[in-house]
């Protein structure tokens, strides 16, 4: 793991997660012990728009109970649990920190999908799975983690069958060049964040042998997102159970930093959809 990789972990690392999940699960009226997929979305979508953003994408994919799925960057297992539960697929999540690793596992066997996902702890550069192992890879909100986004992009080309599709959610540069407003929820520092353009993505993409077929900037989405978010939590507070669970005591301050470089244009959070071809 490098340098990079490490300090990135240790960005997500919050300690005792899957005891604090199962507290503010019981804090919301929920028994942790028999808690379903549906309880656990509030806080296991870790990305803006949580299970919406998570729905738009996956309704222009065709996933089934045959696709082999791999969740790239997968933090606690949100998106996995998602696609078993809506399409019975068996999914594999790789993810960089072992506290995010070792909570998806527990969550997972907490509301019974053990047995159709896998979690394992690696670096996106470098994922534990075979060569052609999978027919769709998603990736939701890691690459702004992630320099090497032509390695990043050959990497998911090993791993994914002929034909198979590449879907991702990432917040990538916007058309005001200026330096971001720091922490954010997925960097304190600027040393850990890596926002490039769309054209980044596409000529990383291209060189890897992956087609662009679809590409929806999302920004007035998560505007309206945030708004929503912070009009609730002024109304009645936050909840007990929310992706703030994976962000510590700065949590405001990252998202009220995100609002405000996403309103000033120098953020936009995108989706891209890629097929490999022959």
């Amino acid at each position: 793991m490098s340098q990079i990789e490490q300090a990135v972990a240790q960005h997500y690392t919050t300690g005792a997660l899957t005891e604090r999940v199962r507290a503010a699960l019981k804090a919301s009226g929920i028994d942790p012990d028999a808690a379903t997929v549906a309880d656990l979305k509030a806080g296991d979508e870790f990305h803006t728009g949580g299970v919406l953003a998570t729905d738009n994408l996956f309704a222009q994919l065709s996933p089934t109970h045959a696709t082999r799925v791999l969740d790239v960057g997968c933090g606690i297992g949100g998106t996995s649990r998602y696609i078993v539960d809506k399409y019975d697929s068996r999914v594999t999540g790789v993810d960089l920190t072992p506290e995010f690793v070792e909570t998806a596992t527990a969550l997972s066997d907490l509301v019974g999908h053990s047995e159709k996902t896998s979690f394992h702890v690696g670096s996106a550069l470098d994922m534990p799975v075979p060569d052609a192992g999978f027919d769709l890879a998603v990736m939701m909100h890691v690459g702004m983690n992630i320099e090497d986004k032509a390695g990043l992009f050959a990497e998911v080309s090993r791993v994914l069958a002929t034909g198979g599709t590449f879907a991702l959610f990432d917040v990538m540069g916007g058309e005001v060049d200026e330096p971001l407003d720091f922490p954010l929820p997925w960097s304190t520092l600027p040393e850990t964040s890596f926002v490039h353009a769309p054209e980044i993505y596409k000529d990383a993409a291209a060189a890897a042998g992956l087609e662009l077929v679809a590409e929806t900037d999302r920004t007035v989405f998560a505007i309206q997102f945030f708004e929503d978010v912070f009009a609730k939590i002024a109304e009645t507070g936050p909840a007990p159970l929310g992706i703030h669970l994976m962000m510590g005591e700065t949590a405001p301050e990252k998202f009220q930093n995100y609002v405000k470089n996403l309103k000033a244009g120098r953020i936009r959070p995108t989706e891209m959809i890629f097929k490999k071809s022959g």
